[in-house]
């Protein structure tokens, strides 16, 4: 750091802090939806690579201990409003931070879109021929409207739709383990696939590590966290546990039903080939009001994700308008606050607006845009993780990881194989990558033409409080 610094004032509007660690936990679970995850995601993975999925969902936890981490080390240090590019710029400067900010208001804002248009799927068990566009934009406006409360109405919320989801959950364990037809030790010791003919065959240690690259996705959303550490009591303390206990909650809630159900199946052959895995495997051992039931629990699921991640989404708009990335009345929109709520609404009222509109876009194309951003995201926050410690611009945070360098290290290294596997993949995964590049270059486009001509970018933080930031010649310290 050099001596030189810049002070700086943030735009009227600030966050209040007034929610503890459990309402901070409790959005972020609904963020990362266990129960969504384990009905969406977890069939991918167990087509891939048949009953080894529990090898591959295991492997996934770890990597996703070792990303907890970093992600709590660096939030720990500068729990913001921005997130992940708020973290990146302050350690690695301006530019590398603006690339992440590309891809993170993408990946969010999108995001939003590919949960609510599940919605009419789950709908359909009991409200036949919804029309899937209109019945996601309808999700995502009653979820913005609801995210423009104050914070802690939106944690007892969420955290009222969290615990039936949990509960469905709970559910399809009991399903699972009170039919067991199989030992533990096969998942571990004999993992079993689909072959082409249809019979079972040995699963291959590369179908489980690819089948590992989406369970990955699966617990995803722990780090989020850091979007409400403006608005956390004693938060550089708070918010490492609240990242730490969210992933080991969404592990447990997703890894224990998947064992569960393979476990349980009455017969492994017909739930690998079932175009249904979890709606027949519940109708198998609960019947079929059950699983409308739990069909009802999924859509709200969905609908609570839905609300989870826009307020996320509305505090990375909200510090995007803080730190002027946009035009100015933009700005002055994005970075006002609700006087009663004290909530971010002209963001919030932005990313629902531009959220329903999303839902009307092609689902492929919004999977393909969204896909492997959070590689490059992951990827940026090792970096971070390293240079920081080294640099020193993380030292004045609270949590330090155990066995550094280890956790970023082997973190970066499985993301080489997920970029590796979706290599693989030339439906979706390959051109995610090309999209997730050409995000990049657009970010990296926008940030010359436009914010470089303003001369030097810098960041703002809450009201009074530090936040060191390296200038594009990693000599500037920005305070606001």
């Amino acid at each position: 750091m050099a001596s030189s610094s810049i002070v700086v004032h943030a735009p009227s509007g600030t966050l209040k802090r007034s929610m503890k660690l459990l309402g901070a936990l409790l959005i972020t679970l609904s963020g990362i939806t266990p129960a969504s995850s384990v009905f969406i995601i977890a069939p991918g993975v167990i087509e891939e690579a048949g009953s080894g999925a529990f090898l591959s969902f295991f492997a996934a936890a770890i990597v996703g201990v070792l990303m907890a981490y970093v992600y709590a080390e660096l939030s720990s240090a500068f729990p913001l409003a921005g997130g992940e590019y708020a973290v990146v710029g302050r350690v690695l400067g301006p530019f590398p931070g603006f690339l992440l900010l590309g891809l993170t208001v993408a990946t969010m804002i999108l995001s939003v879109a590919v949960i609510a248009l599940g919605v009419a799927t789950y709908l359909g068990s009991v409200l036949p021929n919804l029309p899937t566009a209109t019945t996601a934009a309808v999700t995502v406006a009653v979820s913005t409207l609801i995210a423009t409360l104050n914070v802690r109405t939106n944690a007892a919320v969420t955290g009222i739709f969290l615990a039936v989801e949990i509960i469905s959950l709970l559910a399809l364990s009991v399903l699972g383990f009170a039919h067991v037809t199989r030992p533990l030790s096969a998942l571990v010791l004999h993992p079993v696939i689909l072959d082409s003919a249809g019979a079972l065959a040995v699963a291959p240690i590369s179908a489980v590590g690819l089948a590992t690259a989406v369970a990955i996705f699966a617990y995803n959303g722990y780090g989020q966290a850091v979007y409400f550490g403006e608005e956390m009591h004693d938060a550089p303390r708070q918010i490492a546990r609240t990242i730490l206990w969210a992933l080991a909650i969404a592990v447990l809630a997703e890894f224990v039903p998947v064992t569960a159900m393979l476990l349980g199946a009455p017969r492994l052959k017909d739930l690998l080939g079932s175009q249904n895995m979890i709606g027949d495997f519940i109708t198998a051992r609960g019947g079929a009001g059950l699983n409308t039931v739990m069909s009802l629990a999924i859509a709200l699921a969905i609908f609570n994700a839905a609300i989870a991640i826009l307020l996320q989404a509305s505090r990375l708009l909200f510090s995007t308008g803080r730190d002027e990335v946009w035009t100015p009345g933009l700005n002055r929109l994005l970075a006002s606050t609700h006087p009663r709520f004290n909530s971010p609404w002209g963001a919030t009222v932005v990313s629902g607006v531009v959220c329903a509109m999303a839902c009307y876009v092609n689902e492929r194309f919004l999977l393909v845009v969204t896909g492997t951003t959070l590689v490059a995201i992951y990827a940026a926050l090792c970096i971070a993780a390293i240079a920081g410690r080294r640099g020193g611009s993380t030292r004045h945070g609270v949590y330090r990881m155990p066995l550094f360098p280890l956790p970023p290290v082997v973190a970066a290294v499985a993301l080489v194989y997920v970029i590796y596997a979706n290599w693989q993949d030339r439906v979706i995964g390959r051109p995610s990558l090309y999209a997730t590049a050409a995000l990049v270059v657009i970010s990296g486009a926008y940030y010359m033409i436009v914010l470089r001509r303003r001369g030097h970018w810098v960041f703002h933080g809450p009201t009074g409080e530090p936040t060191d930031a390296p200038s594009e010649d990693r000599g500037v310290q920005t305070l606001c």
